[in-house]
């Protein structure tokens, strides 16, 4: 009788022991140091704005009463502060003179940064370098120095007491910052882009236009938020330049006529200031990601 060997059957490799994690302290520290500090600067950051919200819905009643608890409401909140603000002031008018004056400095701005810009960092002449770091210290220069001459100047061709006043005057401080970072945002740029599209036909301002322009977005955009930020909150220009209540911008008329003398109006005062930051802080957080890319790109180069 014949005996048939069967081939041995091998068992199933057992599988890798997956390798517990151990407990660490140290993890967890690290971990709660930084809830903590993220914690901390949440709060810093949204206090004001819940402060002034707070401020503007109280009574006054309940609002100069040193006993109560500043973050509670002792009597019912209420819009009267809100209500003088809109009725009692010129706020509607004050707003739109800041978007007007805003949106034409910004495109002052971008009229006379992108092409100075451009020309520093791809035009090759003498003291390039020198130019672009000169026009970046004039930024530097305190404003405090510079409104007497400015005010000379709006005075001898008759602008004075008006917003338009103020539309020649900001370019002096937005221009050379604007032009120094859309310079370091270009040379980010690599020439071989614009190289291929006059290759292709295109002359120097149209690979500007079709090519260069297109990439820099980030860089454009950093611009445009900066200098209509910056228009929105500068205060002494305006002050120097500007006494007219119906030609007053935000910053301006809100501390100035809601202040007299030592009679301070906090309700509408947090109002006006709240309707105002607001939308900015949300207009920085859709186009932060942007906003960040533009700084970075040029301030680094």
């Amino acid at each position: 009788m014949t005996t048939t060997l069967q081939p041995a059957v091998e068992a199933p490799a057992a599988a890798p022991a997956v390798p517990r994690r151990r407990f660490s302290w140290r993890r967890l520290r690290g971990t709660v140091v930084t809830y903590v500090a993220v914690a901390f600067f949440v709060v810093f950051a949204i206090f004001p704005v819940v402060w002034m919200a707070i401020t503007a819905v109280k009574t006054n009643r309940d609002l100069y009463n040193v006993d109560n608890i500043p973050f509670w409401f002792a009597q019912r909140p209420t819009l009267e502060h809100v209500k003088y603000l809109f009725e009692n002031t010129l706020y509607t008018t004050w707003v739109v003179n800041t978007l007007q004056i805003a949106a034409l400095v910004t495109l002052i701005t971008l009229a006379a940064g992108i092409p100075a810009g451009y020309a520093l960092a791809r035009l090759r002449f003498p003291a390039a370098g020198t130019i672009g770091i000169l026009i970046f210290l004039t930024y530097l220069v305190p404003p405090a120095l510079l409104f007497l001459p400015l005010a000379r100047l709006i005075s001898d061709i008759g602008m004075g007491d008006s917003k338009w006043a103020l539309v020649l005057v900001y370019p002096t401080f937005t221009i050379p910052f604007c032009t120094w970072l859309l310079h370091g945002y270009f040379k980010t740029i690599p020439r071989e882009i614009e190289e291929a599209a006059r290759v292709d036909g295109c002359g120097r301002f149209s690979a500007v236009w079709r090519v260069i322009l297109p990439v820099s977005a980030p860089g454009i955009l950093s611009v445009v938020i900066f200098a209509f930020t910056l228009c929105i909150q500068e205060f002494l220009y305006a002050l120097t330049f500007v006494s007219a209540s119906d030609q007053k911008t935000v910053t301006l008329g809100v501390t100035t006529d809601l202040i007299r003398g030592d009679i301070f109006y906090w309700g509408s005062l947090m109002a006006g200031a709240l309707f105002v930051g607001v939308p900015v802080a949300i207009l920085y957080n859709f186009f932060l990601d942007q906003f960040v890319a533009g700084l970075t790109g040029g301030a680094t180069k």
